[in-house]
């Protein structure tokens, strides 16, 4: 057996509990990191951190509002006292929005919450963090919608594309660091939504209109924009998230990895 890829590295994820930070969560745990997860809801951190646990991982578990930044600051303080270092940082943090409606019924909030919620936890998360880094790696997640040139979903595309154009311009200021920040752009995830994600409820009412479930509405139309036919696992996600963030991916900064089964994008 080879050397795990995170030996000795310490790992913060934020929204820890949910489908995709969980999913890392368990992977980084089993390729020899120490987590610390990070989320609103004590017992879906709870339930990452005993399948962490029952592998013989190592999980710590905090009850954080990603929105509050005194508290955001405070967490990682502790745990840069706790362990030493944070080598690895992730941004896994859902925030609702709509996608679906037109502008002419677009309500400004409506547009605002994404834009708003996703860029306001990287900075807060970001900022941090990095000063406990060097060298270190933060990751952070994207969506096609940052390339797509479709109707109905203004908040959430141009919330994507800032995404990335943050993780762009943040490797750049933090490379004399030796900090590097890579974004990882997922489509829609297969089985995420069975895994409690919010892209369950965000998918419903699209799904509806088309008189489908929602994974009758990925299985069909949203498998059919990929070039490989299928969209992404879990499993997928958290395990090039893992090579992202260790030592093998070292060349690796101010870029996006694409995991969206080549979504058709302009």
């Amino acid at each position: 057996m080879g050397q795990p890829l995170l030996g000795n590295k310490n790992a913060v994820i934020y929204g820890g509990g949910g489908a995709i930070g969980g999913a890392m969560a368990r992977v980084f745990a089993r390729e020899g990191a120490r987590v610390f997860i990070a989320g609103r809801t004590q017992a879906k951190l709870d339930a990452v951190a005993r399948d962490v646990a029952a592998t013989g991982g190592k999980v710590e578990t905090a009850q954080v509002d990603v929105f509050d930044e005194q508290a955001v600051e405070t967490h990682a303080d502790a745990v840069a006292a706790t362990a030493g270092s944070i080598d690895i940082a992730v941004n896994a943090v859902s925030v609702m929005h709509d996608q679906g409606t037109l502008l002419a019924d677009l309500s400004l909030e409506e547009f605002m919450r994404p834009i708003d919620g996703f860029l306001r936890t990287l900075f807060i998360t970001s900022k941090a963090v990095a000063r406990h880094m060097g060298p270190g790696v933060i990751l952070t997640l994207s969506e096609p919608g940052a390339k797509l040139a479709i109707g109905g979903i203004l908040g959430h595309g141009v919330s994507a594309a800032g995404k990335e154009a943050f993780s762009r311009l943040l490797a750049a200021e933090l490379a004399p660091s030796n900090i590097r920040v890579i974004d990882i752009r997922p489509h829609a995830v297969i089985d995420a939504p069975a895994a409690g994600s919010y892209t369950k409820d965000l998918f419903k009412q699209t799904a509806a209109v088309a008189g489908q479930s929602v994974q009758e509405f990925l299985e069909g139309g949203m498998v059919q924009g990929t070039l490989l036919k299928r969209l992404p696992t879990l499993s997928e996600i958290a395990e090039t998230a893992a090579f992202l963030a260790s030592d093998r991916a070292g060349a690796m900064t101010g870029t996006v990895a694409n995991l969206s089964g080549g979504a058709l994008v302009d």
